[in-house]
């Protein structure tokens, strides 16, 4: 996969792309990321990106040309047409669904803006995609387009150790995920739970899945309604709630 981003401060992206699973991902060569100041593509004699919004009003707007020639001049990197992605408060929320989805693209790029807000014709006949990672306001758009990042790359094949990691993660089945332990068995007088220690797999899978349930019915029981349970599951549901 190739990760391009369109910043006007791409010196944020360097402790990020260089730790953890990013970096290792880009070390196996399951992902490139290139970090553009698209500054570089403005025709403006004094470097400038943004400009007045016509009708009055606060603040500056980003102007189209300088983000239209970077992303056409960057198109061709993968030889396949990119998502681009455009970090903003009005799109869609993201969702674990949604980084899915991103994961099994061959190219992405993400336009970060900041000031009062983008062109319309940038979002009409640019992007693709309009994102937002939750119902506030930030500076610019690196930090969203960081999270995203982090949450598609980590789906990548081989990105993580263990390949079961991001199919068992919270949200992944439409359920927050069950507790997990390690040792010692005994901390202080807590105890881990008897069932993980018994080697029985399926008395710990259906222990794990009572627990995700009880967890999402306590937690976030909006996911519940957008969840496709079996017949088991449900009844175990019902349980839960009469615990309750």
């Amino acid at each position: 996969m190739i990760i391009d981003v369109l910043s006007l401060f791409p010196e944020m992206f360097t402790g990020v792309f260089g730790s953890s699973i990013l970096k290792k991902s880009q070390e196996k060569g399951l992902v490139q990321f290139h970090v553009t100041d698209f500054r570089e593509y403005t025709e403006n004699k004094h470097r400038r990106v943004d400009d007045y919004p016509y009708g009055g009003g606060a603040g500056m707007v980003l102007t189209p040309q300088p983000l239209f020639d970077a992303v056409e001049a960057l198109t061709p990197r993968s030889g396949t047409p990119p998502r681009v992605i455009l970090l903003c408060p009005q799109g869609e929320r993201y969702s674990q669904q949604k980084a899915e989805e991103l994961s099994k693209e061959s190219h992405l790029i993400f336009l970060c803006g900041h000031y009062e807000g983008y062109d319309e014709r940038i979002r009409e006949s640019l992007v693709t995609d309009e994102i937002s990672i939750g119902d506030f306001v930030l500076t610019g758009g690196e930090l969203g387009a960081m999270v995203i990042i982090d949450s598609v790359t980590r789906l990548l094949p081989g990105a993580l150790g263990n390949e079961e990691s991001p199919v068992k993660d919270s949200f992944s089945s439409g359920l927050l995920e069950h507790p997990q332990y390690t040792r010692p068995a005994d901390f202080r007088g807590m105890k881990v739970p008897e069932v993980l220690l018994s080697g029985n797999h399926k008395y710990i899978e259906e222990w794990r899945t009572k627990e995700s349930l009880k967890r999402t019915w306590k937690r976030r029981p909006d996911l519940l309604e957008r969840v496709d349970l079996t017949a088991q599951e449900k009844k175990w549901l019902e349980e839960v709630k009469k615990e309750d």
